[in-house]
Formats: structure tokens, C-alpha cells, sequence
């Protein structure tokens, strides 16, 4: 059985509560598979990735008809940090639901002459957005060419910069190291693991250091980096006085040199 995630955030709980660690969240628009119900009000579920924790039944939508015509549908993703679906299409109208980045809408016809967009949401209610806010999903990679595909996996991971640190979290309100990590690949059609290590059946692979290039992860003790070149990278880290999604150096004579990240990095995953 499937379910739609139909709240903006779904808390992904390491057990069927919400006094625990944050595993994971789920976005707006994504289809789950639920596994069990477990106690009252949370269900067991897996998302896409192939990542399993517990959901709050408050921010699943059942219904196979509900699913069924979710998934017909084309869908766009919101790449603005945060953004509201309106009741009309103008300013003043009353938001529907507040999105965040990497949640998926389908448009119902095509922008007007101001830019608006009507879209449907997963529980069919319709609004209305900005066309600039959304862009392409992804459902496989988004380039064949190398370059092309590193260099969007980068800018990706860069617009997170300034969000802060949260355990567990993937959107610009809170995000996590693993979480900016996999959401610049999945925003850009790849599919890689969630947590901070190189898993088999994902399409990461170990390289030699030397040979790392942009876009690929540079993995720490529990913690994990995009390299965007030139020494540096991009990551979200709680490390004191950064607290959030910042670039560090591995270049020991630049400002911004992380010296315990340089000598601890214990792999670098490619996808090429």
C-alpha cells in the first residue's frame, strides 16, 4: 500500500514517536510505501530512496485513488527555499500551504501573462504559484554530459548555504549533512543514500582522493561533504560557529581550512 505525504514537512521518526531522534523528512507530493501500522496514529514507511522510519498518520494521504492519480500526473518541484500556493493568483490571496524546496506539485494549465501557475495538489485542492519558483523533476539524471551534471549537483548543494543544522532535516528551514548531500543529487535525478556513508546498491562509488573532482561527496566519521572544487566544499555542519550550511577548505593557508576534516576524510564517492 502507497501513501502521499500531504503535510509541507513529514517528520521521519526513528521510533513511533515524536520524543526521538529525527531520522529523516519526508516532502510534500512524494509517494511512500507503508510497511505497518505500528501504534495508533504511525505507520512504518519507505520512501523512494529506500530509507524506512516512522510517519505520523496526520501527514500521510491513503487512498489508491489518491495515489493512482498523483502519480498520472506531471509534476513539478519547487526550487525557491520557500514558497506558498494561493488561493488566487495574486499576492493578497490566502496561502494554501507554505512549501519548501523539493516539494512536487502538477500544474494544471500553462503560466499566464504575470507568471502565475495554477497547480493541483496531492489532495486535489488547487492554488496558485509563481512558474519562477518551480523547475523540472527530475526522475533520472537531469544531464548526460559529466560536467553538466557535477556542475548543477554543485550549485544544487550551494543554494542551500546560511539554512541551519538540523538532525535529520533536508529543506532550507533545517537541513543536515547527509540530507544537503542527497538532496543535491536527488534534486538533480539521482538517487543516492540518505545517511553519511557509501551504501551497495546506490550508485556511488570509492575514488582515490586525488582523483575527486566537483559534485562528488567527500565522507568523514559521520559526516559527509559536496567538493565543489578548487579545495573547497560545501556542507551543514553544528561544528561551533558554523552551525549550518557553510564552505570550508581542505587548502591548510586558506581562512576557511578545516583541519580536523582534512585529515579525517576516510573516502570520497563519485558517481562517475
Amino acid at each position: 500500500m502507497k501513501a502521499l505525504i500531504s503535510a509541507p514537512i513529514c517528520p521521519l521518526m526513528t521510533r513511533p514517536s515524536r520524543q526521538c531522534e529525527l531520522g529523516d523528512e519526508a516532502l510534500f507530493g512524494m509517494a511512500v510505501e507503508v510497511l505497518e501500522e505500528t501504534l495508533p496514529g504511525w505507520y512504518r514507511v519507505r520512501t523512494p530512496y529506500r530509507y524506512e522510519d516512522y510517519a505520523p498518520a496526520d501527514c500521510l494521504l491513503f487512498g489508491e485513488h489518491n495515489v493512482q492519480r498523483w502519480l498520472s500526473l506531471p509534476k513539478r518541484v519547487v526550487l525557491k527555499s520557500i514558497c506558498d500556493v494561493l488561493s488566487g493568483p495574486a499576492v493578497a490571496c490566502f496561502p494554501l500551504v507554505t512549501l519548501t524546496r523539493g516539494a512536487l506539485v502538477a500544474p494544471v494549465r500553462e503560466p499566464d501573462e504575470k507568471g502565475w501557475v495554477r497547480v493541483e495538489l496531492p489532495d486535489g485542492r488547487e492554488g496558485y504559484t509563481k512558474s519562477s519558483f518551480l523547475g523540472e523533476y527530475y526522475e533520472k539524471p537531469a544531464f548526460d554530459q559529466e560536467d553538466a551534471l557535477r556542475s548543477a549537483i554543485v550549485n544544487t548543494a550551494l543554494s542551500y548555504l546560511g539554512a541551519h543544522y538540523r538532525w535529520g532535516g533536508k529543506t532550507p528551514m533545517g537541513i543536515d549533512c547527509s540530507g544537503l548531500a542527497s538532496m543535491a543529487y536527488l534534486l538533480n535525478g539521482v538517487v543516492i543514500w540518505r545517511d553519511a556513508g557509501i551504501k551497495e546498491g546506490f550508485p556511488l562509488h570509492e575514488i582515490p582522493r586525488e582523483r575527486m573532482k566537483p559534485g562528488d561527496l567527500l565522507f568523514f566519521p559521520g559526516h559527509v561533504a559536496v567538493y565543489i572544487g578548487g579545495g573547497e566544499f560545501v556542507h551543514s555542519t553544528a561544528f561551533p560557529g558554523s552551525d549550518g550550511v557553510v564552505l570550508n577548505s581542505l587548502d591548510p593557508v586558506h581562512p576557511r581550512y578545516r583541519l580536523d576534516l582534512d585529515k579525517g576524510m576516510t573516502a570520497v564517492g563519485s558517481l562517475f
